[in-house]
């Protein structure tokens, strides 16, 4: 199968190879990791927005990841869906992904038996133009320039519970290797560009949209209930990718983990205040985490 070619690069993330190398060294310089783990990571949650929103956040999930686990074999990279139609998991099964820092391989044998084993099925279609799960794969080839990735767009219509279950499953039948989970969604979508202003505007409705419709979603993936995360983000609109979000949760839960730690939440607002000295009336929430 050809290699998949980046299609948001020099708009989410820089273009060149030296340019994502340096922005990648900031963003882990800007969010340095402050937990130690006990024992090894089993998933985590990153944000999606260009790099310049949540690049350092997501940089810490995949940090976070490094400092507990040494090294991985293979990432699970499960995706919001914002531009394909389909009702179940949708699996690149073969071939390369591309970005700046060089080709990254598919796990073909990972990839194959998780189409075995679950009720995903091989998409590479489905992946064309999505940026959800590319713009981490700069952050994977610079902190595990060895591993390969199966790459998995994940629809509101998949059941999380039974999904993650049968993916932790698979990961349990690979004890000779080291896979993790990481999944990828934004949170609440505040204000009239995104038509979701329950609270109005101003600084008062963009407290509540992080401080209350994001928190709800973040409690209920720290408390690991991953069927209840994504009902909660459906009536209360605080998450973009909740099912990919909540299939991480349950994969984590069924490998043993028993709580996840939140490693920093920001919003589009307060980053546009601290690096550029202005306010917004719109609001898109970040969160990182790990499980």
């Amino acid at each position: 199968m050809a290699s998949r070619k980046p299609t948001v690069a020099g708009q989410f993330y820089p273009a060149s190879a030296q340019q994502c190398r340096e922005e990648i060294r900031q963003c882990l310089q800007d969010r340095p990791i402050p937990e130690s783990f006990a024992s090894p990571l089993a998933a985590g949650i990153v944000p999606h927005a260009g790099w310049i929103f949540s690049g350092d956040l997501a940089g810490m999930t995949f940090a976070a990841i490094q400092k507990a686990n040494g090294s991985v074999d293979s990432f699970i990279l499960l995706g919001a869906v914002h531009r394909w139609f389909g009702n179940s998991p949708a699996v690149y099964p073969s071939g390369s992904w591309q970005s700046p820092l060089g080709e990254i391989a598919i796990d073909e044998d990972l990839a194959g038996r998780i189409v075995k084993l679950t009720d995903a099925e091989p998409s590479p279609d489905a992946h064309r133009g999505e940026h959800s799960i590319e713009v981490q794969i700069p952050f994977v080839q610079y902190l595990f320039p060895q591993a390969r990735i199966v790459p998995i767009l994940v629809p509101l219509e998949v059941d999380v519970a039974t999904f993650g279950e049968r993916l932790a499953r698979v990961i349990g039948d690979c004890p000779d290797r080291r896979i993790a989970c990481v999944a990828s969604t934004d949170l609440t979508h505040y204000g009239p560009r995104y038509g979701f202003a329950p609270e109005g505007i101003g600084a008062e409705a963009l407290f509540w949209a992080k401080n209350v419709n994001d928190r709800e979603f973040i409690d209920l993936a720290i408390a690991m209930d991953a069927p209840a995360l994504v009902q909660k983000a459906i009536d209360h609109t605080s998450a973009c990718g909740p099912a990919a979000a909540g299939v991480a949760v349950a994969a984590a839960k069924a490998l043993g983990k028993t709580q996840g730690v939140l490693l920093a939440h920001t919003t589009s607002s307060e980053v546009m205040l601290r690096k550029f000295r202005q306010s917004s009336q719109e609001s898109v929430g970040y969160a990182s985490m790990v499980f």
